[in-house]
């Protein structure tokens, strides 16, 4: 089985918005809405479990039966941090998933999921073991020395930017989840389950990327996120 954990568990205080930045309102529909729709119309995904911030629950079900989301099997409460918060999709999982199966885990606030990118992190995963949403870098990057200069840059063609979806087998799921909290590797800060996972000294695999695949953090991550769907409902 290919299992979604979407994860819709934080505040989002940078958006300036009383609400969840994952509930806003965008064109009349929730944007979590928008992330739900991506990973019910996708044939290869069988089952999602959402990780919710705690509150939200019920109106999270309202969406889902409003929409159609008729894949959305479980709710789980969020944890303080995205790397507690993924935990606890997973754990929730130990009695639901076989050991093989695909886990594909993505940001609630990441809307514009393209289809092939979602079939790519999964026929990765199903050849190597994990697959992870990758784009090269097209700016130059340097290195801070102070704070106000530099004297070193990293070649942008040694450079690969990745995020979500993001797909591992269960198995390897729940051991580097257990490893990782027991030992405390790779679990504050911005850690996520791919820095994680490097830390624990896994190699990860790169899949498709796109760069409509934003994370909706600011005001004007919304304001491109509604140019993207004015020009689609134009097409």
């Amino acid at each position: 089985m290919n299992i979604a954990i979407i994860i819709a568990g934080g505040l989002g205080q940078r958006m300036g918005n009383e609400i969840p930045k994952q509930f806003i309102t965008v064109y009349d529909k929730p944007i979590i809405a928008y992330t739900l729709e991506s990973f019910e119309r996708h044939d290869e995904i069988d089952k999602i479990l959402v990780v919710c911030i705690d509150g939200w629950q019920d109106k999270l079900k309202d969406y889902a039966k409003i929409y159609g989301i008729t894949k959305l099997k479980w709710i789980v409460t969020g944890g303080d941090s995205a790397q507690e918060s993924i935990r606890n999709g997973v754990e929730y999982l130990k009695d639901k998933c076989s050991p093989e199966d695909n886990v594909i885990i993505h940001d609630g606030i990441r809307p514009l999921v393209d289809v092939d990118v979602l079939t790519d992190v999964i026929a990765k995963c199903s050849e190597f073991g994990n697959g992870v949403t990758s784009l090269p870098y097209n700016e130059q990057i340097f290195v801070i020395d102070d704070e106000s200069s530099t004297t070193k840059y990293i070649p942008r063609e040694t450079l690969r930017r990745v995020s979500t979806p993001q797909a591992y087998k269960f198995d390897k799921l729940i051991w580097a989840y257990d490893k990782a909290f027991k030992e405390e590797i790779g679990i504050y800060g911005s850690s996520y389950t791919n820095t994680m996972m490097v830390e624990l000294g896994e190699r990860l695999y790169f899949a498709k990327g796109s760069d409509k695949n934003i994370k909706l953090t600011t005001p004007d991550d919304l304001e491109i996120f509604k140019g993207y769907l004015a020009a689609k409902k134009e097409k």
